[in-house]
């Protein structure tokens, strides 16, 4: 049975990976997780100097999943080459790198920077705000979207796979714009964007006011999301958004996801990515599926 998957020619053992954020960069859960059962880990957003993040409060609790805005915060690309990269290399895995910037410049120094380090790829998070442009993100503007991916590509020596924002009317007209721009993987879905109101205290329940809202509520959206780019570009696609259980994974690798990651249900079971690739690989042999590539988009 061959649960091997292929991204821009990088080879995964299966296609469960973490998603960015929700994983830190191993470490902290490397004693629930043995981190070479994955088909790969995917950091924690990298920028070019250490973010200090958003005021706290930075997370609540919603019905069926949960706000964040914690600003991303990093310690920055010194300390990430430094600690988290040899880390990660003890475990037979593949490193994505999640990447994260306020202007082009940013995200072309921390490439740069990585294109000597022994990662496998380069996740471009553009759902960032774009300070030049006053504050919207990379990745709600398709000329924005196909700039930011042509600029990237010429600086990264890893297969560069850009992270779409679902909070756009169409995310087919980003998924294009990001393959105009060279783009080797889509990853998708970020967050969508949500707010929560404390009616006790009359307040905002995040200091953001806004957060991204992740969990099992936003699944139905993302696997919507993901078959709709799959059927619009020929790239392969990272799906995510609310995966909780191999029922839920299989949804989106039918949908037309090559992999897929898992974010929100790190956090209240910190076992979920291996048991999500254990449920794969017994769904293929009670269906006697040979190979998981007979899955991927075999719903038209």
């Amino acid at each position: 049975m061959n649960t091997k998957v292929n991204l821009a020619g990088v080879e995964l053992k299966n296609p469960v990976m973490t998603a960015s954020g929700t994983f830190g960069s191993g470490a902290e859960y490397s004693e629930f997780v043995d981190l070479s059962r994955l088909g790969a880990v995917v950091t924690k957003g990298v920028a070019n100097v250490p973010w200090p993040g958003n005021p706290t409060p930075r997370i609540a609790e919603v019905y069926g999943g949960m706000l964040n805005a914690i600003g991303l915060q990093n310690p920055g690309i010194d300390v990430f080459v430094k600690r988290d990269i040899p880390f990660l290399k003890q475990y037979d895995t593949k490193i994505i790198v999640n990447v994260c910037g306020k202007t082009t410049e940013d995200y072309i120094e921390v490439v740069e920077r990585l294109g000597d380090e022994p990662v496998d790829l380069l996740e471009i998070n553009i759902s960032c705000p774009n300070v030049k442009e006053g504050g919207i993100a990379f990745g709600q503007d398709p000329k924005a979207v196909e700039a930011i991916t042509r600029e990237v590509k010429k600086h990264a020596k890893q297969p560069v796979i850009m992270k779409l924002s679902p909070n756009v009317t169409d995310i087919t007209v980003m998924a294009k714009a990001a393959e105009a721009g060279g783009a080797d993987v889509l990853s998708l879905i970020n967050t969508l964007t949500g707010m929560k109101i404390d009616i006790n205290r009359r307040a905002f329940a995040i200091a953001n006011k806004t957060g991204g809202m992740s969990g099992p509520a936003v699944k139905p959206v993302a696997v919507r999301m993901v078959y709709q780019v799959a059927n619009a570009v020929s790239l392969p696609i990272i799906g995510m958004g609310g995966i909780a259980t191999a029922e839920d994974a299989l949804e989106f690798i039918m949908a037309g996801a090559t992999a897929v990651s898992v974010g929100t249900a790190n956090f209240y079971n910190p076992y979920a990515t291996v048991e999500i690739a254990e449920g794969i690989e017994a769904f293929m042999k009670k269906q006697n599926v040979e190979d998981i590539r007979e899955l991927i988009r075999c719903v038209k």
